[in-house]
């Protein structure tokens, strides 16, 4: 299963970006997202593509969720 995850924008470098969520740094290309990003932005990265900026709130929530469910896992 593949799963798009929210990271938090550090850097922006042309077209790529460098995020970051739980101590985990990624670089992503900007190419396939629209949307101007800037650091401390949350962003769905997928497959090494930023694919959506991300509401900061909605980011929160859904990492929330996603540690639930992996925790979980972890426990089984």
């Amino acid at each position: 299963m593949c799963l798009g995850v929210p990271m938090q924008v550090l850097e922006v470098n042309c077209d790529t970006l460098i995020a970051e969520i739980d101590g985990v740094r990624r670089e992503a290309s900007l190419l396939m997202l629209s949307d101007t990003v800037a650091v401390g932005d949350y962003v769905i990265v997928h497959a090494g593509f930023a694919i959506s900026r991300i509401d900061p709130v909605e980011a929160e929530e859904t990492l929330r969720m996603m540690r639930e469910v992996f925790a979980a896992e972890d426990m089984a």
